[in-house]
């Protein structure tokens, strides 16, 4: 087949348009044109008054002979050329004599898709997840939203789904995927349920409800194909002999030998952190960020964005994507931004408060929210960072607990209005935008709820993000506090081989261990060490997973 970038098209073509131009583009007549797919469709919004569709199409000749002719022709044309490879080999078969299977720990993106790979390789993995099944785990999550009754082990971050279950679900990311991996994760999903409009729109998304039902699909695949999951198991314990794993304990008091453990724990996991810290396994601090999540009118970013294509079904909700470098070195940008969505309590601790973003799939909710963040890094940490890898920890704890106090000690949120912020003055009372979160939120000065570099970063970026999209610094528009949990404040670091530096057969992967940051970028992270892991108990070379 022959793949064109690069086709524009007005918002408002008719369907017949696409095949015109692409018969225009290769100058050929329409005829000749066999069957098209569109492998990416994304839009061009920088005349807000002329948006254009932008497409990635791969097409099929009706005289497949007359392709190699075509392609000749455009020979040097960096819009076209032969459409990639993008389909998924398994690099190798469980061996009939394999005498124990694999356990994954944890059953977020990364542990779903390691033990998907690794059940369709025959290897029938055991699972084992701390949290809930999904819809347990729902019930749980909404007594927090609702009740303000927290539950340490089945909440927005443990469970079945991972803290991506709560979440916009957001499928894109920017890791470079040269063996298309990113593609067999979406594949899979729409495998589960998702709409195949993921398989082609720019930015693709699912929202929570369609993950919940697309979890408990992917736990039966794995099921169907020997695997076994195993949820309110919690590892309390990692034996290692001689630089290698022989199995774990759980908080139950069962054993479990192994010789072959991926750890897929997740950002939040910071009692198994510790213990696997105390145990030997190398880690070390990584950098994250801090900050705040935002709420404005999602018809306020529609108008910024889209102009008159506002509320264009065609085009949906819209988002933005922004960074300021601030003057004392901080850089601010927009975090994990949910169009149409809430804000959410995420914490997995007593009495700490944690935001978070989530959008359902249709993205109708009055507010968009953001977070705006500051990147910290381990000389921030409190002690020192290169001989405490935990310290990280440390500093989301103090500004957990203190946004639990400065929310009065009950879950709810500390919020101010960003023009109070601004000004350095508490907020006594809401303007036009009502905040999301629940259990609630409590009005007060958020002026301490961040380091002091983080509060001039972001009382400066307001301003500058305001230049990019009018109506951003609004003066109703909402903050809320604190956001946390950008990512994991630690790396389980790993070889080539995607084992640990220092415990073999330990193959770290996803949020937690610091090699990922999002649904796909996860997804695919959980294939590259399934198939290392794979290779390694064929005694063949880590490598030829790729890196």
């Amino acid at each position: 087949m022959i793949r064109i970038s690069e086709l524009r098209l007005p918002l408002a073509h008719p369907p017949h348009a696409l095949l015109a131009a692409i018969a225009r583009r290769l100058a050929i007549a329409e005829q000749a044109v066999g069957r098209f797919t569109v492998f990416k469709r994304s839009h061009d919004a920088r005349k807000k008054n002329a948006l254009l569709f932008i497409y990635t199409v791969d097409v099929e000749l009706a005289d497949q002979t007359g392709e190699a002719a075509v392609l000749a022709a455009f020979a040097g044309d960096p819009k076209i050329g032969p459409t990639p490879d993008t389909g998924y080999r398994f690099v190798a078969q469980a061996p009939a004599s394999l005498s124990r299977r694999p356990v994954v720990v944890g059953f977020g993106p990364a542990g779903i898709f390691a033990a998907l790979v690794l059940a369709q390789m025959g290897f029938r993995p055991l699972v084992l997840e701390r949290g809930k099944a999904v819809r347990e785990r729902t019930k749980d999550t909404w007594a927090l939203w609702r009740n303000k009754v927290l539950d340490p082990e089945s909440n927005v971050q443990f469970g079945e789904g991972g803290a991506g279950t709560f979440s916009d679900g957001k499928l894109y990311s920017q890791v470079k995927d040269p063996r298309h991996l990113g593609r067999k994760v979406l594949n899979e999903f729409v495998k589960a349920g998702a709409p195949e409009e993921i398989l082609y729109v720019a930015r693709p998304h699912i929202g929570t409800f369609r993950l919940v039902s697309m979890v408990e699909h992917m736990r039966r695949e794995i099921e169907s194909l020997g695997g076994e999951i195993r949820f309110q198991s919690r590892v309390v314990d990692l034996h290692i002999e001689h630089g290698q794993v022989r199995g774990l304990s759980l908080a139950s008091g069962e054993e479990i030998a192994a010789d072959r453990v991926v750890l897929a724990l997740g950002h939040s996991a910071r009692d198994t952190f510790a213990m696997l810290h105390a145990t030997g396994v190398f880690m070390e601090a990584k950098p994250f960020a801090v900050g705040f999540r935002i709420e404005h009118p999602q018809s306020l970013i529609d108008k910024a964005r889209l102009g008159a294509n506002a509320g264009n079904p065609l085009l949906g909700a819209a988002d933005y994507k922004l960074i300021h470098h601030a003057a004392n070195g901080r850089a601010v940008y927009s975090f994990c931004m949910c169009p149409g969505g809430q804000v959410v309590a995420a914490t997995s601790e007593s009495n700490c408060v944690v935001t978070n973003g989530m959008s359902q799939y249709s993205r109708a909710e009055r507010n968009a929210n953001a977070g705006i963040v500051v990147n910290v890094s381990p000389a921030d940490f409190p002690g020192d960072a290169s001989v405490n890898p935990l310290a990280g920890i440390a500093l989301q704890r103090r500004l957990e607990t203190h946004a639990f106090a400065l929310g009065g000690g009950t879950y709810e949120a500390p919020g101010q209005r960003v023009d109070d912020f601004l000004a350095g003055r508490p907020s006594t009372q809401l303007g036009s935008v009502i905040p999301s979160y629940q259990p609630g939120v409590r009005l007060t000065d958020l002026s301490s709820a961040l380091p002091d570099y983080a509060i001039a970063a972001i009382r400066e970026a307001l301003p500058a993000f305001e230049r990019q999209i009018r109506g951003f610094a609004l003066p109703d528009a909402m903050l809320t506090g604190v956001e946390s949990r950008t990512s994991s404040p630690l790396r389980i670091t790993r070889g080539d081989d995607y084992q640990s530096l220092n415990v073999k057969g330990l193959f770290p992967a996803g949020e937690g261990a610091g090699y990922a940051g999002g649904i796909l970028s996860a997804g695919i992270d959980g294939i590259k060490v399934a198939e290392a892991l794979a290779l390694s108990t064929l005694g063949q070379a880590g490598d030829r997973v790729g890196r």
